[in-house]
């Protein structure tokens, strides 16, 4: 759904731009609150990971393919506000380095992508987390459900965007129609991975899954026939860091590499579902060249490496590594912040 240059006119795109601002403003800020000294580089591999399985186009119809969008993986793995920079941080690299995504469209890309994904899923997340029993099971289910309809969402924001300012002049109904339709399906694809993602994490690490916090029930001991609360037990070790934590993000970054490396290869080369629509509807007359066409990794591919899996293989290794730094750079810098404000806080504090 990565929305190109002249779909949407200069006005639009502007405000786009000044609202996906806003929102990453507001996302930084509420971040501190969600990152700490383990989920804090976890957030830049959940964002080499979206960049990786964005890569990875599954057919969805007749000449239709659909990818991930990754808003509902991110929140429920790194909450909301974090979830909403993970995937600016892709759209960002995606746009500049890859030519993927317009750079004038950013604002309409984040908002659309980003921060109407991550809301919607979110909020769907948690309000099913309420009705459901406790379990680890009941946060799988509902994040499946949060990402099937996280999609369809993101593509009724977009035909909202170009009912304001589209470029051309194509029946609402119909551009509403046919991306409501299309991205239901391409939404099935999105809840299997976030549901696989977030129940293979949920299974070996739970304490860092941001959707799974605070469901552990106590145990219960009996007693003289009665049921009581057990004492508290002592923090494991994979609960405080260290190893463990280094493992899942080693075994994530892998993973990532591997998809993005090798498994693209076999993506479907069919266009996904906003580019399908764009062509059937009219909707792409006014499309512009992109102004990082001429990158040596424009297309996913290395610029003079005539081998097409070499070239797409690189590429996607590229992309991963740079997205896996400059995420957790952000993300550190966002924790330092975090704790400096805490350490002025805390020396500011009248002595009682």
């Amino acid at each position: 759904m990565h929305v190109p240059d002249g779909f949407i006119n200069a006005p639009v795109s502007v405000a786009a731009g000044v609202a996906a601002a806003a929102a990453v403003a507001v996302s930084l800020r509420g971040a501190r609150r969600e990152l700490d000294e383990r989920t804090a580089p976890l957030a830049g591999l959940v964002a080499a990971f979206i960049f990786a399985v964005q890569m990875l186009n599954f057919p969805v119809a007749a000449g239709t393919s659909g990818h991930l969008l990754g808003g509902a993986l991110a929140a429920i793995l790194v909450g909301p506000y974090t979830g909403v920079l993970c995937v600016s941080v892709v759209l960002l690299m995606q746009g500049i380095l890859f030519a993927d995504g317009g750079l004038t469209a950013l604002g309409v890309n984040i908002t659309v992508m980003g921060v109407v994904t991550v809301v919607t899923a979110h909020l769907l997340f948690r309000g099913l987390l309420r009705v459901l029993p406790p379990t680890r099971r009941s946060v799988t289910a509902a994040g499946f459900v949060a990402a099937l309809l996280s999609v369809p969402a993101a593509a009724a924001a977009f035909t909202a965007v170009y009912a304001v300012g589209g470029t051309t002049d194509v029946p609402l109904g119909k551009v509403l129609t046919a991306m409501v339709g299309v991205h239901v399906l391409i939404g099935i694809g999105e809840a299997l991975i976030t549901a696989a993602t977030v129940g293979a994490v949920i299974a070996v690490r739970p304490d860092l899954v941001h959707g799974a916090r605070g469901l552990a029930t106590p145990l219960k001991l009996r007693v003289d026939g009665a049921l009581v609360d057990a004492p508290a037990a002592a923090p494991a070790p994979a609960a405080t860091g260290g190893g463990s934590t280094k493992k899942v993000w080693v075994t994530g970054l892998v993973t990532a590499l591997v998809l993005a490396g090798f498994v693209s290869f076999y993506a479907s080369a069919n266009p996904d579902g906003l580019e399908k629509v764009a062509a059937d509807k009219g909707i792409d007359e006014k499309v512009e060249e992109h102004a990082a066409a001429g990158s040596p990794l424009a297309d996913y591919s290395v610029k003079d490496v005539d081998d097409a899996r070499l070239s797409g293989g690189l590429a996607g290794v590229i992309g991963v590594g740079l997205t896996v730094v400059a995420g957790t750079g952000v993300f550190w810098a966002v924790r330092r912040r975090k704790s400096e404000e805490l350490t002025a806080a805390s020396t500011s504090a009248p002595v009682a």
